[in-house]
């Protein structure tokens, strides 16, 4: 059997909603030299006949099963059956474009000193069909990401837009299971101290679809996560100022996703109590951000969603 250059891995939760689009934007890569390894995570819908029955149609596409244990394991146990060099992941309700394998492979190629490579991502606002121009992309700042900017703004951003080589992964190890939403950041704030290059890829390459449902406890779960993380880190990174561009971040989340006004205000107002330097030193981002978090107090969910996203 020939081995694929990458190996593609998609852990799905109830997901019956979009895992056809998310499975057709792998599919329709121009850079067709992959496995694609699905790992149900006990959906209770029908992702997992959805996803036999695309399997059914593509002999490159490998579904498996366990019982819910999180993302994080899912995408380990994808790990473990992965065969090719590089591993791409892809949450089952994002979509990537056509050139994203392309892309990343020839970047690993003239770059082979990166363990993990990224691009830029459109933030899709719910309802906006995937394809269509999104009014906020993510930034990819040059060279190597360092701890601090991983555990602060993280311009990965998202597991969709991460591209490992198996070297990195094997030395580094797979992602910690249990930590809830700041494991993405844990595992790469890993790869950069044990010296492995997280490069960027200045190309939008990344769709990710923004869900208002549940958000305002997600954001407070995503500030204790990432607050645990951070407390790890505080000997090598400026804590406060990390915390300032992190509470931003989540601040410009709320704005976007429809969360409660409130949400976005305190989130804002608590990274400029920790860092007021650090949350406006991005100017544009700091500013507008602040500026959003107040004018927002005075509109409904519905127009700051379209204001912000």
């Amino acid at each position: 059997m020939t081995v694929p250059h990458f190996s593609v891995i998609i852990p799905m939760f109830n997901a019956v909603g979009s895992l056809a689009g998310t499975i057709a934007s792998v599919l329709d890569q121009s850079d067709q030299d992959f496995e694609l390894i699905i790992v149900d995570d006990g959906s209770a819908d029908n992702s997992l006949a959805v996803a036999l029955a695309m399997a059914a149609g593509d002999d490159r596409i490998r579904v498996v099963a366990q019982a819910n244990a999180g993302p994080a394991a899912a995408r380990n146990l994808g790990v473990d059956l992965a065969r090719g060099q590089l591993l791409a992941f892809l949450d089952a309700d994002d979509v990537w474009h056509e050139e994203k394998l392309a892309c990343h492979r020839a970047f690993h190629q003239a770059h082979p000193e990166a363990g993990v490579s990224y691009a830029q991502i459109a933030f899709l606002e719910a309802g906006r069909a995937a394809g269509t121009t999104a009014r906020t992309l993510s930034t990819v700042p040059a060279g190597p990401l360092s701890i601090t900017q991983l555990i602060g703004e993280n311009p990965v951003c998202t597991t969709s837009n991460i591209v490992v080589t198996r070297d990195c992964i094997a030395a580094v190890g797979g992602f910690r299971p249990g930590m809830g939403y700041a494991e993405d950041q844990e595992w790469l704030a890993r790869v950069a101290a044990a010296g492995f290059g997280v490069c960027g890829i200045d190309r939008l390459l990344v769709e990710y679809r923004l869900s208002p449902a549940g958000l305002s406890s997600n954001l407070r779960r995503m500030y204790r996560g990432w607050r645990r993380l951070a407390h790890q880190h505080r000997a090598s990174i400026d804590l406060a100022a990390a915390e300032a561009i992190y509470c931003r971040y989540l601040a410009r989340r709320a704005l976007r996703n429809g969360s409660p006004a409130a949400d976005a205000f305190n989130f804002a107002l608590r990274g400029l109590r920790c860092n007021a330097a650090a949350f406006l030193a991005d100017r544009r981002r700091g500013g507008l951000t602040l500026a959003g978090a107040l004018v927002g107090m005075l509109l409904p969910a519905t127009t700051r969603a379209r204001l912000f996203a």
